[in-house]
């Protein structure tokens, strides 16, 4: 009788060991692998948004896919104006000229976001294929016409076993519906929600 109950006691013990070891681990594990997943796809999203730039710096708007996005990248080139003399300069006589030359976007921008395919920046870390929400538009801003976009994911999609509400109870701002994402529709202002 006695061997039944140390038994017992022993299996309660190793359950509450268990127990008390689940609920500490679970909080570090998940914030954790959200502070990795969360970093990866911010990476990914600050490369879509210096492309964007690159795409409006070469056709005056933004992509509103990621087919145009990556043609552009690849085949446009970017403008840059050669002044010769300085304009600036209170002793300067001659004429002031400008000179325009064209150099091909790809290979820099290759450089730039240290990739060599394009068309894998649609695609969200950690998921099967999930590619980004992507919108633009040309809106009417304080009387002037200005290209603006948006690009994100909902948090969902990227946190795996993590995605579940019930975590939300180890980070109070965890909100696996709310998108992480750059840009804004209704303003130009290409800021991330997480800066």
């Amino acid at each position: 009788m006695r061997l039944v109950i140390n038994l017992v006691l022993v299996a309660i013990v190793a359950f509450l060991v268990y127990a008390l070891y689940s609920s500490i681990r679970e909080p570090i594990a998940f914030k954790t692998e959200k502070e990795r997943r969360e970093r990866q796809v911010i990476d990914k999203l600050m490369k879509i948004r210096t492309a964007q730039e690159a795409f409006r710096d070469i056709t005056g708007k933004f992509a509103s896919d990621f087919d145009t996005l990556a043609e552009v990248l690849e085949t446009g080139n970017f403008k840059i104006i050669k002044v010769i003399g300085d304009p600036d300069d209170p002793d300067f006589t001659g004429d002031i000229t400008y000179d325009t030359v064209y150099q091909p976007a790809g290979d820099s921008m290759r450089k730039v976001l240290s990739m060599n395919n394009f068309d894998s920046l649609r695609y969200i870390p950690f998921t099967r294929g999930g590619t980004f929400d992507i919108s633009a538009n040309v809106i009417d801003y304080q009387s002037t016409e200005v290209p603006v976009v948006e690009v994100g994911t909902p948090r969902s999609t990227f946190m795996g076993p993590y995605s579940d509400p019930r975590f939300a109870r180890y980070d109070q701002g965890y909100d696996p519906s709310e998108p992480i994402k750059f840009g804004n529709l209704y303003a130009p202002n290409l800021s991330g929600n997480w800066e």
